[in-house]
This record gives structure tokens, sequence and C-alpha cells, in this order.
């Protein structure tokens, strides 16, 4: 017998083995990649079913499959709440996670039900330590906003130390030949609250610069004990005469009974509302520790406020500067505005022609500030309106014989602790959203043009910018800290001698 082929039948043979060649080295590892993955899959069925799915199924089976099963296994976990255990032990990452699967220990338990479990732990896992980043970084950020940078805090020592070894600096404030100017009433009054000594340099500095006649000016300005003897010192050896300077820390005031009883209750209700706030346990604990970190949340001074006619008896009108202002130009008719018989002067949160127009307010509401949900807040007879404008703070000024003929110091004590005792539901504790509610309907607008706020979050329009009476850097990047924005903090630190040896030495600037 011949078994020699045919030249046509070894032609044919050549010329097919190397395409089934080829066929089979790419569709083998195929084969075995399915068999594998099939095999992990269903690592908790029967032999029989797991021979089952590998015939079959191995190469029909539609992608979505797997996605079903996934699906499948979740829904019957969804609503449970996994083992705290089982998390806090979950793999860091997805690397930590492969090598923990195919390790031997865990080849018993390799399925997709375990498989599921594990993954949604890492998940959770990283999520917590998501959500813990986000809240030290919002508390870091915050911290660095509202702390004393290290310059200041040289420039406060320097200044206590002096005042304990220079005599000049101890002087008396003001001379004694002007001192009948502070409770005279033909000069401009011009109070602030603060802890700061650069702050109340500039706002003093820029108000006289900007003013045409500072002989009448007359600043009051009100500190602590721990900062009275650097604030004294400052202003005792940095002369503003043509103008008056008073500083005074709340230890050094001589009260008579009736009023230190007022201040007294806004002290204690402090406290209370303070001691509660801080361990207050609801929903949003991390919210309120992130907020009772704010200075002014808590602090004295910035409740001082409504205790103006308390601190300034004698006097019938006051202008009101915060310590984060810059005054760019005169507050003359400010001074001599006719305040109609209200009791306060201020900007409003409103574009007259934007609110006859949209109805909307430029700035914040009173519900921005207050929970109207509340039946106390929502009552006809308390008369406020969830959508009124709210009014500005940074410059305000008062007519303090109205202010005690309103009784409004013993409204704003009421509200205080009505928030408290409801347990902080009327608003979140500070110290603007009551004086919102004594204040109602006892404030005048005043133009806008007197006022530019929130300079601590953004940057003006230069027209805005340089029209303004006063710019107030309300916001997180106050002028003395890196969070600043570089062109304001130059209009800031304009008003500081650069050569003051103190200034210079602590390196303010």
């Amino acid at each position: 017998m011949n078994l020699v082929k045919p030249p046509l039948a070894r032609w044919i043979h050549h010329r097919l083995t190397v395409p089934a060649v080829l066929l089979a080295a790419l569709f083998l590892p195929f084969v075995f990649i399915r068999a594998a993955f099939l095999a992990l899959d269903a690592r908790a069925a029967s032999i029989s079913c797991f021979g089952w799915r590998i015939g079959p199924r191995l190469l029909l089976d539609p992608p979505q499959d797997f996605g079903k099963e996934l699906r499948r296994v979740y829904l019957e976990k969804e609503g449970q709440e996994l083992d705290p255990k089982l998390v806090t032990t979950a793999p860091d990452s997805v690397e930590d996670l492969i090598s923990e699967m195919s390790s031997p220990s865990s080849d018993q338990h390799l399925d997709l039900r375990s498989f599921l479990l594990k993954t949604k732990a890492m998940l959770l896992k990283m999520d917590q330590k998501v959500q813990s980043a986000r809240l030290q970084a919002v508390i870091f950020r915050h911290l660095a906003s509202v702390g004393l940078p290290k310059s200041i805090h040289c420039l406060t020592l320097r200044l206590a130390q002096l005042y304990l070894i220079n005599a000049a600096a101890r002087s008396s404030l003001p001379p004694p030949e002007y001192a009948s100017r502070l409770t005279n009433n033909s000069y401009h009054h011009i109070a602030l609250i603060t802890d700061n000594v650069v702050a109340a340099a500039v706002v003093v500095s820029s108000t006289i610069s900007s003013c045409a006649d500072p002989e009448k000016l007359v600043f009051h300005i009100v500190t602590d004990k721990k900062t009275c003897n650097s604030m004294h010192a400052w202003f005792a050896l940095h002369s503003f005469l043509p103008a008056v300077v008073e500083v005074r820390g709340l230890h050094q005031f001589d009260f008579p009974p009736d009023a230190n009883a007022v201040i007294m209750n806004t002290v204690k209700e402090l406290r209370q509302s303070s001691s509660t706030y801080r361990y207050y346990r609801g929903s949003d604990k991390e919210y309120r520790r992130l907020l009772a970190l704010r200075p002014n949340v808590f602090s004295l001074l910035n409740y001082m406020r409504i205790h103006l006619p308390e601190l300034f008896p004698k006097l019938d009108k006051l202008i009101f500067l915060d310590d984060d202002v810059v005054v760019q130009r005169d507050l003359t008719p400010l001074w001599h505005l006719e305040l109609q018989g209200l009791v306060m002067g201020a900007v409003s949160s409103q574009d007259l022609d934007q609110v006859l127009n949209t109805g909307l307010c430029v700035g914040k509401m009173f519900a921005d500030y207050l929970n109207f949900s509340n039946s106390l807040l929502s009552s006809p007879l308390l008369g406020l309106q969830h959508n009124s404008c709210a009014w500005l703070q940074g410059l305000n000024i008062f007519d303090l014989q109205a202010w005690r003929k309103n009784n409004i110091t013993r409204v704003y004590q009421h509200w205080l602790k009505l928030n408290r005792e409801s347990g902080f539901t009327l608003w979140p504790m500070g110290s603007l959203p009551p004086a919102l509610i004594a204040f109602n309907k006892q404030n005048l607008p005043i133009e806008r043009s007197w006022l530019l706020t929130g300079l601590g979050w953004r940057m003006p329009d230069p027209d805005e910018l340089e029209s303004a009476a006063v710019i107030h850097f309300s916001g997180a990047g106050k002028p003395w800290l890196e969070t600043g924005h570089a062109e304001l903090q130059r209009i800031w630190q304009s008003h500081l001698n650069h050569s003051d040896e103190l200034i210079s030495s602590c390196m303010v600037i």
C-alpha cells in the first residue's frame, strides 16, 4: 500500500497545522482562566454543581452573571451592620486584599460571599479614614485661621515686659488733661473690644488718617486682663494725638451694683451655655466640637458688645468697630446720622435695587442664622421674618439712650437663655443670632458704601474696594494671618510703621 500522501494533501496539512497551533495557544489560556475563576466563584458549591458550571456555562455564561451574583450576595447582607472587628482588621489596600484572599490560611473560606464582606469592610475602613482626615484638615485649617501668630504673641510679650520696666509704658491713658473728653458727648466716640494689640493699632491709625478733624475723635478700647498691660503699653508708647485713646481692661471697670448684676447675668449664662454645648452629645457633635473651637463663640469679649450702655453709662451715642476692619473714609458723616429714634444704624445685607427686582438678599437672611422651624421663632407675636435681610457687623452706630429705653440687653439675655434651655435648637451657639432678635425693628439701614464685608473669604471688585468707607476682613483670611489675601494684607499693613522697633523685631510684617 502506498502511504505517501498526495501533494495536495501534504499542502493542506501544512497550511492547517500552523493556524491550529496558534488558535490552541490563544484559546487554552482563556479556558484555564475561565475555569479557575469559576472554581473560585463556586468554591462553596458542591462538586457536582461545580462540574455543571464548568461544562455548559464555560463559554456561554454572559459577563453580567458575575454582577448578578455579586448583587444577590450584597442584597442578602443589605441593612446588616458589619462586625466592627471585621472593619478594623480589614485590608488597607487592594494589594493587601488580594494577598490575603490568596494566602493558604484563607483557602477554605475563599468564596464570593467572603470576598464581598472583606471588600465591603475594606471600603468602610477607608471611608472612616477619609472622614477622619477631612475632619482633621478642617480643624487644622480652622485653628490656623483663628490662632494667634507667633509674631503677634512676641509683640504682646515684649509690650508686657515694657509695661513692667518702662515708666512711659505705664503712663496715663489718656493724659490727665484730656480725661474730660472721655465722657463729653460733643466728641465722636468710637469703641472697639479686642485682645489683639496689632489689630487695635490698625483700627485707630486708619480711622485717624481718614478723619478730617482727628481732634474730635475719642477711642475707647476694652480688652481682657491678660492683654490689658500690653495694650496699654502700645498706646502709651505710640502717641495718636490729637485724638484721644483710652485703654481699659474689664477688671478695671467700677460698675454700679445694678449694672454689675446685668453683666454678671451674661457671664453666668455664657458659662452655662459653654459647659452644656461642649459636652452635648447629638448627631452633629463633630460640628459642635468644631464650632466650639471658634474664639468668638464663647469669648466673653465678644459678648460684651451687648453691654455698651453699661460700659459707657455717660455716653449718648457710640460708633462700634470690629477689630478686623480698616477705615478708609472719614466717619464724621456717620456720627451725625439721625437714627430717627431707632437704636442702631447698620448696613443691611441687601442691595435695594436687587431686593426690589428679585426680593432676594445679596447677603444672609434671618433664616441663615435662626431656626424658623421652631415655634418660638416663627410666632407672629415675635414679628420675625425668615426672609428678612440680616444687618452686618463690623461698623455700627448706636443710640445708647434708645438702647437703654428699649431694654435691648435684657431681651438679648432672655433669648440666650432660651436657646440653651431648648438644647441649642434655636440657633447654633453664637453671639449674632440673639442680637438679630434683640435689635429687630430697631435697625436703621445705612448706605452700603459704608461697609464692605467678606474680605476674609474673597477678593472684591477694585472699584467696590476703593469706594468703601470701612473694609471688614470677616472670614478666615484675617490680614495678620498667612491665610489672608496678599493684596488685601498690604492695605492693612500700610497702617503699621514698618520701621517701628517692636514691629520689626517681632517680624509682624
